[in-house]
């Protein structure tokens, strides 16, 4: 089959056959004719599928005719991430070269002001994420009442990241009677219940078994330890012919250190994440989709979002902790048709995510042997952290093992202990118990005796004292001031007597 069969219009065709397409994958071929139709579509496809274009490319077609209105637009794509909203955006901009459509891009990370210009220009597709879309709606920037055409991204995704509760509410607000087009790539229920929910005798289509990984993807598993999992990653890396490659990490903090650690061994590496601002984020992409940088350590903000023809690989560095997340990550290579390898690392703490992994794919994941290690990590600083907790002597008692024999405590004068001491005993004893005793005799030394000044005497005698025997505006000010309270300036009319009142019966 191929795209003229379909009945796309010629524009599109041309702008499908400058991208360099021939024939549609078979999530577009079943889609297309569906959505020219005007029927609600309900797909199930695993990721590097073409999914995108199957409902950009009739969207193209039905959007030609007709205009939109300021604030209004005809219709609204959501998308669970920024990058994956950007991905659709290029997709709209490659397909629809021909043909006078508006489109503008809501997502987080950027100025509200060029959005909201945007959108009282009129546009007739809106691509958002569902978090920016509802700040527009709320802000009264954006009306939702001439929507013709909903679509819903990556459903399941959205329910991973929380985003169900906002996708509801965006479907309350826009016309009952539309046009909805529900993709996800596995069917949970709690997606299965929104589906019900959402669309209106939908042509059900799906291009494989739900939950299954790419015949084009060759997986593979490494063992190892947590402590060598860095440099059984360098040296996998090393063994392999890798032209690209995404590293997935499950924590954000781990894409920064892995990502720093590569670089100091030599790789062209760089990380991604949520907490990046957007315009690094889309910096770090075009460094990625450029080749300034071979290797992007990234976390699953980036598995449904990176669209890179030609992704050699995929590493895992962490085993997913849901095994659905590992269907998408290796889906990041091996697409169009080409050709792939996925390798994760697997610790003895992952056997049970690896287990969901093979149970969810109902195959098992082929050993592959780790490559010799040739250049261990040297105890630098991002690994101090990781070998200290192993340190058998902690290094504060290797230091004071080889301190210098401290002089007797009489030499030494009084220590802090000591005063702790003190003050435990001095809790102890009656209150009248705590003044010093006066054993000695009076001082006889001449008067030349004075002449020596001892400054700090003084505030020292008052920080040997307990705690609860100093004065706290003493220690505020470090003098021996005379604290003035009311008796020193009480005022005239208070001192007058005041007369004792007569009853009469005196």
């Amino acid at each position: 089959m191929t795209f003229e069969e379909l009945g796309l219009s010629p524009e599109v065709l041309q702008a499908v056959t400058d991208a360099g397409y021939k024939e549609p994958t078979p999530i577009q071929a079943q889609s297309i004719p569906y959505v020219l139709m005007g029927r609600d579509i309900l797909g199930s496809a695993q990721t590097g599928t073409g999914k995108t274009a199957s409902f950009v490319l009739p969207m193209i077609d039905i959007l030609a005719a007709g205009r939109a209105k300021a604030r209004m637009p005809r219709s609204l794509i959501i998308e669970p991430t920024r990058e994956l909203a950007q991905q659709v955006a290029k997709n709209f901009e490659t397909y629809g070269k021909y043909n006078k459509l508006s489109m503008a891009l809501l997502i987080g990370g950027e100025s509200f002001g060029p959005q909201m210009q945007k959108l009282d220009r009129g546009v007739d597709v809106l691509i958002a994420t569902p978090g920016r879309l509802l700040d527009h709606f709320e802000r009264g920037g954006i009306l939702l009442n001439d929507v013709k055409i909903l679509v819903i991204d990556e459903a399941d995704r959205m329910l991973d990241m929380g985003f169900i509760p906002d996708v509801e509410k965006i479907a309350s607000i826009i016309p009952k009677i539309r046009q909805t087009l529900f993709f996800s790539a596995t069917f949970p229920p709690e997606v299965k219940r929104l589906a019900d929910a959402f669309l209106m005798n939908p042509k059900e289509i799906a291009v494989s078994a739900p939950s299954s990984t790419a015949d084009t993807v060759d997986a593979f598993m490494v063992r190892t330890s947590a402590r060598e999992k860095r440099d059984v990653l360098r040296a996998v890396i090393a063994s392999e012919a890798v032209q690209n490659a995404l590293i997935f990490c499950n924590r954000k903090r781990d894409v920064d250190v892995l990502a720093t650690s590569l670089r100091k061994h030599g790789f062209k590496a760089a990380g991604l994440h949520g907490d990046m601002a957007q315009a690094q984020r889309t910096s770090t992409l075009q460094s990625f989709r450029d080749g300034e940088i071979n290797l992007l350590v990234a976390t699953d903000v980036a598995g449904r979002g990176i669209d890179i023809r030609g992704l050699s690989h995929v590493f895992n560095f962490d085993v997913p902790f849901h095994a659905e997340d590992y269907i998408h990550r290796i889906g990041r290579t091996g697409r169009a048709g080409q050709s792939g390898r996925a390798i994760t690392l697997v610790t003895s703490d992952d056997g049970k995510f690896l287990d969901a992994i093979q149970h969810l794919i109902k195959k098992p994941i082929a050993l592959l042997t780790a490559p010799v290690i040739t250049d261990p990590t040297p105890a630098t600083d991002d690994t101090v952290a990781e070998t200290a907790s192993e340190s058998p002597v902690p290094a504060t008692e290797v230091i004071a093992t080889e301190a210098p024999v401290e002089a007797p405590r009489a030499a030494r004068g009084r220590t802090r202990n000591d005063n702790r001491r003190d003050h435990r005993v001095d809790n102890r004893r009656p209150a009248r118990s705590r003044t010093p005793e006066k054993t000695e005799e009076p001082s006889t030394a001449p008067v030349a005796v004075e002449a020596s000044p001892e400054p700090t005497r003084a505030p020292r005698e008052r920080e040997a004292r307990p705690s609860h025997q100093r004065d706290n505006r003493d220690n505020r000010d470090g003098n021996d001031r005379k604290v003035v309270g009311l008796g020193d300036h009480v005022p005239a009319f208070l001192q007058k007597p005041v007369p004792f009142p007569r009853t009469g019966t005196e």
